[in-house]
């Protein structure tokens, strides 16, 4: 079974699609909404940030422990994806916003 290829998605497309999802109920004057959305934005920079970490360096990492013997590790980026993810998606559920499904028809 081939894996299809993650589609490069730029930010200014996800933060125009976030903006416009709100543009229609007026509630983008409201400041905290736009704060929302920039912390949301800052997440989804670090989200890229840890998933290149995991592609370059792997799921599992090695250390030197006290003793000077190198060891292997789960790659800390795993667990921080998931939190920075789950953060994530609470932004979108109070923005009351919930990811378009283009082209779901496509995975079935």
């Amino acid at each position: 079974m081939s894996q299809k290829r993650r589609k490069k998605i730029s930010r200014r497309d996800i933060e125009e699609a976030l903006m416009a999802q709100i543009n229609p109920s007026g509630v983008s004057e409201q400041k905290h909404f736009l704060d929302l959305i920039n912390d949301y934005m800052a997440m989804w920079s670090i989200k890229e940030n840890l998933i290149a970490d995991i592609k370059e360096r792997g799921a599992v990492v090695p250390y030197t422990s006290n003793s000077g013997n190198v060891n292997m590790k789960k790659n800390d980026s795993i667990d921080q994806l998931l939190k920075v993810n789950a953060q994530m998606l609470k932004i979108l559920s109070d923005l009351g916003l919930h990811p378009e499904m283009e082209g779901a028809d496509d995975e079935l």
